[in-house]
């Protein structure tokens, strides 16, 4: 049974801001993951008389993909300089770099790396919506 954290501490970001950020990660994870389960989705199929048989009928989800990660690229890119500290933060204690108890620790730590690619740094994090999850589920917010 996990221990809740008292607060001590209020959020510049608002927890349902953090939570549209992981349904969008976890939506952009998903189409990663459902691309590549088998390996074979991006096979280009030679006819007998090898040309490429090579159809894009998944275009529409390709750049569905993409407009995901646009969107999430320019919700971080829209956070002022303490939202996006603690959306790093709470990706950190999700994690497990940072206890709750730590939280100013990793603010203050989010505060000093923070930089033009903050956006590309979260979308790098392979399980950012379940570590934000977490980290959201440590603080008690």
């Amino acid at each position: 049974m996990q221990q809740r954290h008292e607060r001590e501490w209020e959020l510049s970001i608002g927890p349902d801001t953090v939570r549209l950020f992981i349904l969008k990660a976890k939506g952009l994870s998903a189409a990663v993951n459902e691309d590549y389960a088998d390996g074979a989705e991006h096979e280009v199929e030679l006819d007998g008389e090898s040309h490429a048989n090579h159809h894009h009928d998944g275009l529409a989800e390709e750049s569905a993909e993409d407009l995901t990660e646009e969107e999430l690229r320019e919700l971080i890119n829209d956070l002022n300089v303490d939202e996006a500290a603690e959306l790093i933060a709470l990706a950190w204690v999700g994690r497990g770099d940072y206890d709750a108890a730590e939280w100013s620790d990793a603010v203050a730590a989010a505060r000093d790396r923070a930089n033009k690619r903050t956006a590309k740094y979260l979308l790098g994090m392979p399980l950012l919506a379940d570590w934000l999850e977490e980290g959201l589920e440590a603080i008690g917010a």
